[in-house]
């Protein structure tokens, strides 16, 4: 069947004519369809139209670009900021401007596509550990880095499909006495994780400069782009010498201006991240229910992985028949071995819904 969506992206959201409890996707915090995120896109096309239509930099700079890093550093309790046009280049905007000629990249084994493609460009020794194995990246520093080389660790924060919190803690530990780093990719924790939403470094209390992220606003923050922050010095080396911010497009306006106002109600309205964390603890304990170990956390995925006695496409295809839409998952980064059903729990979906969901999947089941 060829689904097409033909609403606004909602808790309940329209395909091929018919509205659906929809449960898949990366909408966390609803903000995407926001009334004030869709105000600041409108005024904005209609102020300064799509885009500059050329570089930042003398004549590229615009006041949106200047309001939309006032929002992130105020979001994520930074100096500054450097955007780009996708989160996918995030970790190759990191490897380009804060590595170093002696690096060894060492990488989750199902770290996402886009970490791989960042490691792969280095041109450095990349050897792949166990997925979110401390014990196996322990084993890899011991035997395969060399004496002059400075270990690079590569991760996602959350894991897209599995929903896995990578153990940072426990990278950071192993890579200090060579005085390595770890980059992380954060698109799926930033907006989610941490008293403030600010990620996975927030989550553990991590306040280390060995541990630097990139997200994207393109998720939970409900807006689109690729961002990097910190203190002033350092943002401002990744300005100067990544080849991504130099030769791409930066942002279109319009995205700008919605990302911004995005970034300030995710900030002001905490009650929102609050609600998707009850939400998910609803969502959580009621499948549990149903036979899937599901571990206690914020996390908006809940992976419900393969079992010998079920059919993951036709529980996806009974859902969707009664109105309901989740992800059956075969080959994504992070599908755990068998496939899953990835089900995204968003702040806007009522107790109801979730009921509802685990209900019709006790019927199949």
């Amino acid at each position: 069947m060829n689904i097409r969506m033909e609403s606004i992206v909602a808790a309940r959201t329209t395909f091929n004519g018919r509205e659906y409890d929809y449960f898949s996707g990366t909408g966390y915090l609803g903000l995407q369809s926001h009334p004030a995120v869709l105000r600041a896109a409108q005024e904005a096309i209609h102020r300064y139209g799509l885009t500059t239509a050329t570089s930042r930099g003398g004549y590229g700079e615009h006041p949106l670009y200047d309001e939309l890093e006032r929002q992130a550093c105020a979001y994520f309790g930074t100096e500054k900021m450097v955007c780009f046009a996708s989160g996918y280049l995030g970790t190759a905007v990191l490897t380009q401007t804060s590595g170093h000629p002696n690096d060894h990249i060492f990488i989750d084994s199902s770290s996402h596509f886009s970490l791989w493609d960042a490691a792969q460009a280095t041109n450095k020794p990349i050897t792949p550990f166990h997925h979110c194995s401390a014990d196996s990246l322990a084993e890899n520093l011991r035997r395969e880095l060399l004496a002059n080389e400075r270990p690079l660790v590569l991760s996602d924060g959350v894991f897209p499909i599995s929903g896995e919190i990578a153990p940072l803690p426990e990278y950071l530990a192993l890579v200090k006495p060579y005085n390595g780093l770890v980059f992380v990719d954060d698109a799926h924790a930033a907006g989610v994780l941490g008293k403030n939403g600010r990620g996975t470094p927030e989550y553990f209390d991590i306040e280390s400069d060995r541990c630097q992220t990139s997200t994207t606003l393109s998720k939970a923050l409900g807006g689109y782009g690729g961002v990097i922050c910190g203190s002033a010095d350092w943002i401002e080396n990744i300005d100067r010498n990544t080849r991504v911010c130099v030769g791409a497009s930066p942002p279109p306006l319009v995205i700008a201006a919605a990302s911004a106002r995005a970034l300030e109600i995710a900030r002001t309205t905490p009650q929102l991240r609050q609600q998707l964390w009850d939400n998910v603890r609803l969502a959580r304990r009621s499948l549990r229910t149903l036979g899937w170990d599901l571990p206690d956390t914020h996390v908006p995925i809940i992976c419900l992985n393969a079992r010998s006695e079920i059919n993951l496409e036709r529980l996806k295809v009974g859902l969707f028949e009664q109105g309901i839409a989740v992800s059956h998952v075969r080959s994504y980064t992070s599908t755990p071995p068998g496939g899953a059903l990835r089900i995204a729990i968003f702040a806007s979906h009522t107790a109801d819904q979730i009921t509802r969901l685990v209900e019709e999947l006790r019927r199949l089941l």
